[in-house]
């Protein structure tokens, strides 16, 4: 390798002194030479080489360090889908690679910890859905008996007197509160069994992996917006002290080590300032804790926000109670609750309605009912507004819950997704660190590899 040169070339005269400082001169003339002298050295050195090479290498890590800080949080969450040559060749991002893993980490952190199943279902108050159900359903009475009986059998509906049929809408529209009441207090006596909440929100994670970016890029907009300028504060200063182990030591391998250096370690200090101190230190004035953990209050609010509207919504947990795994007892509860319906609306004429139905069609008529009340029960939370105040009364209690959690177990809500093949952004920092360190050696020093 050439030989460095250890000082910046600068004019003799630059730095020797003046033959005529022997003279005696004025002192403004003795001044004015002064400035001259520092004027020509300050321009000497701007005009040297060497000078901007070496005051090119704090600057070269910088951006190295946020070039491979902003890789690292792009690689997380991004690309959705796999793109290149499985398993080997190309990348997923890794929280949609692992998005069901994210998911469970996500809602055990959290959700699992913040509110049971009961407790939740009792926020979004049984009262209140019953109620929604019957305010449902009671402009629509005549057009759901109208349905069910022109299916089944339309040739006695059609010729059945006005004031007979609208005999049996009365009675439906009075039976069909106490039935609804009856149906929802049996669903909420037996929600931790009919639902499977930690299995519905990993499913709904799982199919969205858009979703379950947002909720961790939401929660964590700020610390990953530090991560990213931090590697142009972090790699500045590994910079400095590259350069002058460069001016002492012109080794070959010193630039990219170096730029190894800064792509690894720019990325780690970043996490630990985030997540460390786990309690907050008081060092004179000021007081230190990781950055994620001093916002507690502010992510619970954005994290249950999302949670509440966008997941455990009214119409996707009765949704999740009748497609979940206990869905056939539930929908059998509802056909045991509503099917005495048609007993109540045929009152004394049932023993007259069996025999013009038939032996079976009486049977099969309740059958239909119990069907078309499942249909309107996973259709009647369609309501936005109904469902954004319901979302509203489960928010406020997570989010009490949320900021009562531990630092330990409240960093895990963010934590997961950098642990998770954290050692592969390592590598890739420090592997375009290094590569960015031997084009520096190259392109801007001169230096041959071989």
């Amino acid at each position: 390798m050439a030989e460095q040169k250890r000082h910046m070339d600068v004019p003799q005269g630059a730095f020797s002194g003046n033959p005529l400082s022997h003279c005696r001169l004025h002192p403004g003339q003795n001044q004015q030479n002064q400035n001259k002298t520092s004027e020509y050295r300050m321009t000497s050195l701007l005009t040297n080489p060497e000078f901007w090479q070496y005051l090119s290498i704090p600057v070269i890590a910088a951006l190295i360090g946020w070039s491979t800080n902003w890789l690292a949080i792009k690689m997380t969450f991004y690309p959705l889908e796999f793109i290149g040559k499985p398993p080997l060749l190309g990348w997923q991002g890794i929280i949609p690679s692992k998005a069901r893993k994210m998911a469970a980490i996500s809602v055990d952190a959290t959700i699992s910890k913040i509110g049971t199943v009961q407790e939740i279902f009792e926020q979004i108050d049984p009262k209140v859905l019953a109620a929604h159900i019957i305010y449902t359903v009671d402009p629509r009475v005549e057009e759901y008996v109208d349905e069910l009986m022109l299916k089944e059998y339309p040739t006695f509906w059609e010729n059945l007197p006005a004031s007979a049929r609208k005999m049996v809408y009365d009675r439906v529209r009075k039976s069909t509160p106490q039935l609804v009441d009856n149906l929802v207090e049996d669903v909420s006596d037996n929600i931790e069994d009919l639902l499977d909440i930690k299995g519905m929100v990993i499913e709904r994670l799982a199919s969205d992996k858009q979703l379950l970016n947002r909720i961790f890029l939401k929660c964590g907009d700020v610390e990953f917006r530090f991560i990213i300028n931090s590697g142009l504060y972090f790699g500045f200063l590994f910079g400095l002290v590259q350069m002058g182990v460069w001016y002492l030591y012109p080794a070959i391998w010193v630039l990219p080590l170096f730029g190894l250096l800064v792509g690894w370690a720019t990325n780690w200090i970043a996490l630990n300032v985030i997540f460390r101190p786990l309690k907050e230190h008081k060092v004179g004035p000021l007081k230190i804790q990781g950055l994620f953990l001093k916002r507690q209050p502010e992510v619970a609010e954005s994290f249950c926000h999302i949670v509440t509207h966008e997941i455990l919504t009214v119409g996707n947990i009765i949704n999740a109670i009748m497609e979940g795994p206990k869905g056939d007892r539930a929908r059998n509860m509802v056909k045991k609750h509503i099917k005495p319906l048609v007993d109540e609306t045929a009152g004394m004429g049932k023993a007259l309605t069996q025999m013009a139905f038939g032996p079976t069609g009486f049977a099969t008529l309740k059958n239909q009912v119990g069907e078309k009340a499942i249909e309107i029960s996973q259709t009647s939370f369609n309501n936005p507004v109904f469902e954004k105040d319901r979302a509203r009364a489960v928010e406020s209690i997570m989010v009490e819950r949320m900021i009562a959690l531990s630092s330990e177990e409240f960093q895990d809500l963010l934590r997961p997704c950098f642990q998770e093949d954290e050692i592969k952004l390592i590598l890739v920092g420090a592997f375009l660190g290094f590569a960015a360190g031997v084009c520096q050696l190259v392109f801007v020093f001169g230096e041959a590899l071989i």
